[in-house]
């Protein structure tokens, strides 16, 4: 008998999990459940939905002694987990209510809308030790085979008379304990499956951000203004599936592309409430409701928003806005679509500034210098940077300031000499973003004494460093170490930045500084220029190297 029911029951409990596995196709359930705050009418929604799973789960059961075995507890029980307190009660009362009005009267009507609300709350209460648990199918398996054995307990004490129920409980109690507590299990297994689905969107999505990165980093190296933001709004617009973007300085509209731009014009001044909250508070904002967006216009179709301050430094400078035209659609993918779309084009208005700068100086050797802002290793900075943000928050900004820091440097360079430590700050802020990168395999050793006194022309150390990382260590396979020593003699200070990596044979060496030889040196060959320029012919970059050893670059900054 136990072993016919039980598999009677696991066939219902197997067309619970068919409409489950519907469900989680199903957009508005995605968005629901992938929403990153979900408010008072999502919850109302979670708790009819789990609610009527619950009421499925009574009509497939099956009739036993004036009682009915069910899978019930199924959508009720999912609903508290996923959706917390509130909906586990609601979808509990939707649920157990309809279980005693079917039946008012019934053997075991009371006892089941009883078991069946406690139930639901139970899931809810536990909704955060879920969230957190490494071992969330474990956890609801478990926690499943409690909620279906609290059933059984309120039936032996509501339902009369006890002898009944004893005998009910001993023909119902183990089937359902079991195929309810797997069938919880599973049915979490399959919303999982939406979860994984949606950090694969992530992916997608940080991918994106940088293919669009690549389209407008030309437009906004010509600086954040109507004409740049037009273009890039145009390409973001094309790129993804958002109906109106849109850039504001701190003043006025840049410009809107998409949905509305009939009344929100370039040039005109900022027509949004929400838009001044987020240039004063810094921090992003995500409106839901057309009111929460605070358009003056009455037949604005923008009903829902994401609002990210674009920084130049630590300084709000503008906006940029992702809108869509229904309420309540803004995922969590779009907001971090948007925050490394803002945190990429801040990044790139900062290099506007470098480009701005570089126009200014004046002496043609640092000028020449300073252009050489590789454009890979930018993007992979930034890439590994998006790559962080979501795991490693803090480790994200470190690197940020960082990145900001090494191309501050770059454009606030004069042609004075420098201290050698600042420009050890410098090679500092371009290691730590290559170490994020490579990892364990790159290590870097200081050797420089505290009291050393150094002045350097600004940028002369770290080409060398630069080189000895992506020529040196990197191309090997297990990585290596770079040595930065400086040492002091009667006459000179002796730089040295030397590497164990793949090294060179003696004929590429001696073609390194050749005027037509490989572009990759021209750093290496700027700098030798500007030694020999600077100091005299016998100050230039010297070098030695052995393949499979490693390379040791030497130059001497003369006391005198």
């Amino acid at each position: 008998m136990l072993v016919i029911l039980l598999k009677n029951l696991a066939d219902r409990v197997g067309i619970i999990l068919i409409l489950a596995l519907f469900l989680s196709k199903i957009g508005l359930f995605r968005k629901l459940v992938s929403k990153q705050n979900i408010n008072k009418k999502d919850k109302i929604y979670l708790s009819i939905i789990f609610g009527v799973f619950g009421i499925v789960g009574t009509y497939t059961g099956i009739p036993i002694q004036g009682a009915i075995a069910n899978s019930r507890v199924m959508g009720v029980f999912v609903g508290g987990l996923l959706g917390g307190p509130i909906v586990g009660l609601l979808s509990g009362i939707i649920a157990g209510g309809h279980r005693v009005l079917i039946d008012i009267g019934g053997f075991t009507s009371i006892a089941c809308g009883i078991s069946t609300l406690l139930e639901g709350i139970m899931a809810g209460v536990l909704r955060k030790r879920f969230e957190k648990s490494k071992y969330r199918i474990s956890f609801a398996l478990i926690f499943g085979f409690l909620a279906e054995v609290m059933q059984m307990v309120i039936i032996l004490i509501v339902a009369k008379p006890f002898s009944e129920a004893l005998e009910l409980v001993r023909i119902i109690g183990i089937p359902m304990i079991l195929a309810n507590g797997i069938g919880i299990a599973v049915f979490i297994a399959i919303t999982d499956s939406v979860f994984k689905e949606i950090e694969n969107e992530y992916v997608y999505q940080a991918q994106l951000a940088l293919k669009i990165a690549d389209k407008t980093l030309a437009y906004f190296r010509k600086g954040y203004n109507e004409s740049t933001t037009k273009d890039a709004a145009k390409v973001i617009q094309e790129m993804t599936k958002i109906e109106a973007v849109a850039f504001t300085d701190t003043e006025k509209i840049l410009a809107h592309v998409g949905i509305g731009e009939d009344h929100h014009l370039s040039g005109s001044y900022l027509q949004t409430s929400l838009t001044r909250e987020a240039l004063q508070s810094n921090r992003y904002i995500v409106a839901n409701t057309k009111e929460e967006i605070g358009c003056y216009h009455e037949n604005c179709s923008l009903k829902s928003a994401i609002i990210v301050p674009i920084r130049e430094v630590d300084k709000v400078i503008g906006t940029l806005k992702l809108y869509k035209g229904k309420e309540n659609s803004i995922t969590k993918v779009e907001i971090e679509l948007a925050l490394g779309l803002a945190q990429i084009f801040s990044t790139q208005i900062e290099l506007s500034k470098v480009d701005y700068q570089r126009e200014l100086l004046a002496k043609s050797e640092l000028k020449a210098l300073q252009s050489q802002i590789n454009p890979h290793f930018l993007f992979n900075a930034i890439n590994t940077i998006v790559s962080l943000t979501r795991t490693q928050p803090d480790n994200a900004r470190r690197l940020l300031i960082h990145l900001g820091d090494y191309f501050r440097t770059n454009l606030e360079q004069e042609t004075e000499d420098v201290d050698l430590s600042k420009e050890i700050e410098h090679i500092n802020s371009y290691i730590e973003i290559e170490k994020a990168r490579f990892g364990d395999k790159l290590e870097i050793i200081y050797d420089i004494p505290e009291d050393i006194s150094c002045k350097i022309p600004p940028l002369i150390l770290q080409p060398l460093v630069e080189n000895a990382i992506k020529h040196g260590v990197i191309d090997k396979i297990e990585g290596g170490k770079v040595e930065i020593i400086a040492r002091e003699n009667e006459n000179a200070t002796e730089l040295i930045v030397k590497d164990n990596g793949v090294g060179m044979d003696k004929a590429l060496v001696d073609l390194l500084f050749e005027e037509n030889h490989n572009k990759e040196s021209i750093g290496l060959k700027n700098v030798n220029e500007r030694l020999k320029n600077k100091y005299g012919v016998k100050y230039g970059i010297k070098i030695e190297s052995e393949l499979n050893i490693g390379t040791t670059a030497t130059i001497e900054i003369p006391k005198h």
